[in-house]
């Protein structure tokens, strides 16, 4: 994987990503007149979160609301941030300072409706092929034991993380769908494997997909990274680069959506779901909303839940 970064300068394009959000979090806040201070901690590279919550502790906050930048619930994509928060709050358990987490966020209306607009923008980039384009929507892969027993239950024998994305993806194909005026397929595929190769890990591969797609008659393609919120590593690698170049090799003509990013929905979303959190905190009951069919995260983790 390091070796993917050598075609990019060298670096992850994650951290300038985190800066432009924090900034429309900024933005946001203050156009709502909310004076609510903002930090920025990482697992993998400064700035560490151990640090930031030093620095957050000596400026005398007691209360934290974590916003995680990601949207699903699995082990990988959840709980093991949650132990990370705990790790770096725990020396600080003596001085009253606390931390709560947002709930699980890929279907609030806010974050689907980013994608709705970029899959039809995508779309207008296939020109006379759109009518007829296969959506596939993308995600990070995990092993099918993580799946499997993914997220808040009730959840399906795949998992929660795999019907959560199935939700998503059904609710930005209906956005897009009312309008184009025009009805799509899509699928969910998967991305950024690693592990042994003997251990199962969720399918199809993207690449595989495409070549399937093609012997289907599949005329054109629209990748739609539901699966991440920013253009990091695995979708300007993984997407813009191997699967474009698949698509390349195949004939296939390929467009590929923008993550949320900073679209101004998903960015209001986020602040909506602070003040949620921040609501349930002290005692009240505020609104949850997510999209049709689509399932309600907790906002404190269970132990039967991934």
């Amino acid at each position: 994987v390091a070796h993917h970064y050598d075609g990019f300068g060298g670096r992850s394009p994650i951290n300038d990503q985190c800066r432009d959000l924090l900034a429309a979090m900024r933005a946001e806040l203050d156009g709502r007149g909310l004076d609510i201070p903002l930090y920025w901690g990482n697992r993998n590279w400064d700035p560490f979160l151990g640090p930031e919550v030093d620095r957050i502790a000596a400026d005398g906050h007691r209360r934290v609301v974590a916003v995680l930048t990601s949207a699903y619930p699995s082990y990988s994509s959840c709980r093991q941030y949650r132990e990370n928060l705990f790790d770096a709050f725990d020396p600080h358990a003596a001085e009253g300072l606390t931390v709560d987490k947002i709930r699980h966020y890929s279907d609030h209306p806010g974050f689907v409706a980013a994608s709705v607009d970029a899959t039809d923008a995508a779309l207008d980039e296939l020109g006379d092929l759109a009518d007829d384009a296969r959506l596939v929507f993308m995600t990070h892969s995990v092993p099918d034991a993580m799946a499997t027993t993914a997220g808040p239950t009730p959840r399906s024998p795949e998992g929660g993380y795999v019907d959560w994305h199935l939700a998503v993806a059904a609710a930005v194909t209906r956005g897009v769908e009312e309008r184009r005026g025009r009805s799509y397929a899509f699928d969910l595929a998967f991305c950024s494997r690693s592990g042994p190769p003997s251990q199962p890990w969720l399918e199809p591969d993207v690449n595989d997909h495409l070549a399937a797609l093609v012997e289907d008659g599949v005329p054109a393609v629209v990748l739609v990274p539901i699966g991440f919120v920013s253009d990091h590593m695995e979708v300007i690698y993984d997407l813009d680069t191997e699967a474009v170049e698949t698509a390349r090799d195949l004939g296939l003509p390929l467009a590929r959506a923008a993550t949320a990013g900073t679209h101004p929905a998903f960015v209001s979303a986020l602040v909506d779901l602070v003040l949620e959190r921040a609501a349930s905190a002290r005692g009240e009951e505020p609104a949850r909303p997510v999209v049709d069919g689509g399932p309600v995260g907790w906002y404190d983790c269970q132990p039967d839940c991934c």
